[in-house]
């Protein structure tokens, strides 16, 4: 069976650069079907991680999110946006006077919670040492029992959803964001 390959012209990868600027804005790198590729311009950055971190850890509102990613206004604001525009995060009203929204995933953005865990499998596997333990020990709800790492239950062998976990943060590394909100309200 011959496979049909579609080249891209000279035209087509002449606009790709704008495109992938434009994925920030919302819009796909339609210029691959590659899905990784296509990910990467959703979510590809640190900043973008660090949102949906936060939003994964029930952090809604704005000033949270920046306070705990560490980022500019700027950065995080353009981040929600393109979450928006993709349909990974919705916008609530929570205050009318003076307007505030805070943000919340939708079922797309739920559908990358296993990635979310599978780079904190990474991260607890290879950047950190034993002696720094776990950042947070999650136990699954369902089973009772503990998660693990990844993106199946180590007890029961059910995939893991967000719904179905339980946790608290190490004690040091809850030190260290109660550090960097205090820094954030002493900073405004």
């Amino acid at each position: 069976m011959k496979r049909k390959v579609t080249k891209i012209t000279a035209s087509r990868a002449k606009a790709a650069p704008a495109k992938a600027s434009a994925a920030r804005a919302g819009a796909l790198d339609w210029a691959t079907l590659c899905p990784v590729g296509r990910s990467a311009a959703v979510v590809g950055d640190r900043w973008t991680l660090l949102v949906l971190r936060e939003l994964f850890s029930e952090n809604h509102r704005f000033e949270e999110i920046q306070a705990q990613s560490g980022a500019t206004p700027q950065m995080v604001a353009a981040r929600l946006k393109t979450l928006e525009a993709e349909g990974m995060v919705e916008r609530r009203i929570y205050s009318e006077r003076p307007l505030r929204h805070d943000y919340h995933l939708t079922k797309k953005g739920e559908a990358f919670y296993p990635v979310i865990l599978a780079l904190r499998a990474w991260g607890e596997t290879w950047l950190k040492t034993p002696k720094e333990g776990r950042t947070v020990d999650f136990i699954h709800k369902t089973c009772g029992k503990p998660a693990g790492l990844g993106t199946v239950c180590e007890s029961c062998g059910k995939v893991l959803k967000r719904a179905d976990l339980a946790g608290d943060f190490n004690p040091t590394y809850q030190a260290e964001r109660d550090a960097r909100w205090a820094a954030f309200k002493a900073s405004r």
